[in-house]
């Protein structure tokens, strides 16, 4: 009696002996398996549908850009990421009728700039320019080694280099080497079959890696524009966006602010690689290109404002293990995003 009692409290089924039935575990494991195939239907179901949505919005002679950046804003299937970033960007037009055009007269375009720079050989380069892209790259997602293959390296230099000659205002300044590698990583994706940090580069062609180039080119110019004053001399754009963000942590989590400033904590210390970098240097590479699905899906002002405050819920997330945290260990946590600090 005490046994079959102590089953109902606990839930458990006892058989006479005090343990629980084959047919019981049977079930269970049973119901199990049957809920997590409905959720996995369900979501393959919502996928399903999310990707037509996509396809109809793409195979419309005149693509509603509105429509496509509301849709987008939740995450793009990776098997049409690539086009749909080209048409966010604006580097694609919306017609179909002159997409192809335009991706022919831009890529031969960005080959013109190569064979201008590249030559005539590396000894024609501005030296100094080049020898800090190369090393900057070298230093690039260190654990991927997709980013340590000399071929993908090269490739990534070239767009660099053509960008900082033709951008003299700004000229190259660490942390565009981050910045290229998720429309990079996008575009090459498109040319190779399953995980890309796994291709077989051999299976990807001179000319496909030149469109890949000249596809992340022109897409970084065009996110560079919209934010080239983070760049420029003396950075203003950044220093805006670190006293944009101090003044929004202040009304949201004054609490947090105040700890802060109490601990000696400047903003600058943590957040200018957080607005030089956009967070890649505390996200995985993975999680950058989702995370720009809903920046593009922003428009114009996805990787300056809407990057903002994503800065602010990043350091809110953490606002509780923060205040417990004096000046060293608390600007070590959000220099580095470190998990085990702010566990």
């Amino acid at each position: 009696m005490n046994i079959m009692r102590k089953s109902a409290e606990t839930g458990g089924t006892l058989s006479r002996k005090g343990t629980v039935s084959k047919a019981d575990l049977a079930a269970e494991k049973t119901k199990n398996e049957e809920a997590a195939m409905m959720a996995d239907i369900a979501k393959l179901n919502s996928m399903s549908i999310r990707f037509t949505k996509f396809k109809t919005l793409l195979d419309m002679p005149v693509i509603d850009l509105e429509q496509l950046r509301k849709l987008s804003w939740a995450g793009i299937p990776e098997e049409i990421r690539s086009t749909v970033w080209k048409l966010l960007m604006g580097y694609l037009p919306s017609s179909a009728d002159r997409r192809e055009a335009t991706l022919q007269r831009k890529r031969k375009e960005y080959e013109e700039y190569v064979a201008q720079s590249f030559g005539r050989g590396k000894a024609t380069l501005d030296q100094a320019l080049y020898h800090q892209i190369h090393i900057d790259v070298h230093r690039t997602h260190a654990n991927i080694p997709l980013y340590q293959t000399p071929r993908i390296q090269e490739a990534l230099e070239r767009v660099l280099y053509c960008w900082a000659i033709r951008h003299p205002a700004s000229g190259y300044v660490q942390g565009i080497n981050d910045l290229v590698t998720p429309f990079f990583h996008v575009f090459l994706q498109s040319y190779t079959k399953g995980d890309v940090e796994k291709a077989d580069l051999d299976q990807v062609s001179p000319e496909m890696l030149m469109e890949v180039e000249a596809d992340s080119f022109w897409c970084l110019t065009k996110l560079l524009d919209g934010i080239q004053d983070n760049y420029t001399h003396a950075q203003p754009g950044i220093q805006r966006q670190i006293n944009r963000l101090k003044e929004l942590i202040n009304r949201i989590d004054a609490r947090l602010y105040s700890h802060l400033q109490a601990q000696g904590v400047e903003f600058i210390q943590f957040a200018f690689r957080w607005m030089n970098c956009l967070l890649m240097r505390e996200l995985s590479l993975r999680n950058t290109i989702r995370m720009w699905d809903s920046y593009q899906a922003e428009g114009t002002d996805g990787f300056s404002d809407f990057h903002l405050y994503v800065c602010a819920a990043f350091l809110v997330k953490w606002t509780e293990q923060l205040k417990k945290l004096e000046f060293q260990v608390c600007l070590k946590a959000m220099d580095h995003a470190s998990p085990h600090v702010l566990k």
